[in-house]
């Protein structure tokens, strides 16, 4: 995102809005950041950075901006590739594997948040050990519980939206010419829509 604003605003309007921006943060490393910057737009202004050497920084962050394009394109295009392949699956397991995680995931923490409450109440000289113990479990719980918020998050993303989801797949995968047994026996798409 910042590879595209450098390249749509220019370097020198991108090192004002930066230094103005960190000189308001009261962390020494923001303060010197801002201070460098500063300079940074002095010696453009006073000319001590030469125009060519900024066409060449715009370039560059044109350069860059046009990467981060083309992997967040790569990325989108493999995000769009397995949600057609989870919708057009024939496989009912596919489609009721995200429900399958979330019950397993709140069957487990329900597990074992009971036996953590049962020590701190029953057996409280454990208690301290046993909460230690817990913290260690931190990490995994976060990337399980992370992978659930993006279930429930799509889940409620892909209930929004109607029946003619798979239509509308299989309209556009007909006017690729991509051959699938999903495409109705009778169709009434015009392909030169």
């Amino acid at each position: 995102m910042l590879s595209t604003i450098l390249s749509q605003v220019g370097l020198p309007l991108l090192i004002e809005f930066v230094a103005q921006g960190l000189k308001r943060l009261s962390h020494p490393a923001a303060k010197v950041a801002s201070d460098a910057l500063l300079k940074v737009e002095e010696a453009i202004a006073d000319g001590g950075i030469k125009s060519e050497d900024m066409a060449e920084a715009n370039r560059h962050a044109e350069v860059m901006a046009s990467i981060r394009l083309k992997e967040y394109e790569t990325s989108l295009e493999q995000i769009n590739a397995s949600i057609r392949a989870e919708v057009l699956s024939s496989d009912k397991y596919v489609r009721r594997m995200r429900p399958t995680f979330g019950y397993l995931m709140a069957g487990t923490w329900a597990l074992q948040m009971g036996a953590l409450s049962y020590v701190i109440v029953f057996e409280t000289e454990r208690a301290a050990q046993l909460m230690h113990g817990m913290a260690s479990l931190s990490t995994i719980w976060a990337v399980g519980l992370s992978v659930l918020g993006v279930y429930v998050y799509k889940r409620s993303e892909d209930k929004k939206l109607s029946s003619l989801t798979k239509d509308m797949l299989t309209q556009i995968d007909f006017k690729k010419g991509i051959d699938r047994e999903v495409l109705p026996s009778q169709s009434n798409y015009n392909v030169n829509e």
